[in-house]
């Protein structure tokens, strides 16, 4: 039996489980990730020294801000992007702008307005003069080729996930980019040594091959042949701005594709039960979605 969809897509190592295969043999696209960042092994290997001391966020931070273009006291690494959302909420609450949106945001009736931007799970880029409260930025940079919108909507606050970017999302690096008495206000909330020391010493390291621009043009390509190819096999995913496409009357695809050891991701989370989003690869695994289509029918 394949796993039912977890909440938040990142599937392939229960469906290895459950088909009795080893993980690294699943093409994951139920994870959206940058399908042309540099392997992270070799840079993370040089600061496993600093796994035997207690981290320093600041240096990190400075290289960050410098990366966003901003003061250092404008910005609050976190322990992924799940930290900087739940940080964020605790302390101003708020809703969605609309449903369907990511499943972690606060769902109040009254209070701030959040937005993903591009939406998850439709991929689409908010209008230049959208407004949101809070900007959810985790794909804007792979969208875009820019680190972040910025201060286009005065005011507001914006959480990430370098991890999206960089294609590690176990290493759990996310942020906050607020004014400075919003980060002040947030920053005593976080729990002490919230970023662990591996990430917070090779950040810098990880920022320095950043090449968000050709990055985004190059993914643009992958999700022009996804869409391709989806339309030859008889889909109809919609427009998308991201690196990943949502896929309309195609809930059934996610189990024949599993068995294929192509695992895409399931909506019902979002409560689009017969949608499925798949994340846009690289030219080697846009051939092997392809042979899996072929063989799931």
């Amino acid at each position: 039996m394949i796993p039912t969809p977890g909440p938040h897509g990142g599937d392939g190592a229960r469906v290895a489980q459950a088909l009795g295969v080893d993980p690294a043999s699943i093409l994951d696209l139920s994870l959206s990730l940058n399908p042309l960042a540099p392997d992270v092994g070799e840079l993370l290997s040089k600061h496993l020294d600093a796994a035997r001391r207690y981290p320093d966020p600041a240096p990190a931070e400075a290289a960050l801000a410098a990366a966003l273009d901003v003061a250092a006291d404008r910005v609050l690494l976190t322990n992924g992007g799940a930290e900087a959302i739940a940080l964020v909420a605790d302390l101003l609450g708020g809703r969605p702008r609309a449903e369907p949106d990511f499943g972690l945001y606060p769902r109040q009736r009254t209070g701030p307005v959040w937005r993903s931007n591009p939406h998850n799970p439709s991929g689409r880029l908010a209008a230049a003069s959208a407004h949101a409260d809070v900007w959810d930025e985790a794909f804007y940079p792979l969208a875009t080729g820019r680190w972040t919108r910025g201060d286009a909507d005065h005011g507001s606050v914006v959480v990430g996930s370098l991890t999206k970017v960089f294609a590690c999302p176990g290493l759990r690096v996310g942020y906050v980019l607020a004014d400075e008495d919003t980060i002040a206000e947030l920053r005593p909330r976080q729990p002490e040594w919230s970023v662990n020391g591996i990430a917070v010493a090779a950040l810098p390291g990880l920022l320095a091959t950043a090449d968000l621009a050709r990055w985004s043009e190059e993914i643009a390509v992958f999700r022009a042949r996804l869409v391709e190819l989806l339309r030859a096999h008889g889909y109809s995913p919609l427009p998308s701005d991201a690196n990943y496409v949502l896929v309309p009357g195609a809930g059934a695809l996610r189990d024949r594709l599993a068995r294929e050891l192509v695992v895409v991701r399931g909506c019902a989370s979002f409560g689009l039960p017969d949608h499925v989003r798949i994340a846009a690869p690289n030219s080697a695994g846009l051939t092997r979605l392809e042979e899996a289509l072929c063989r799931a029918g």
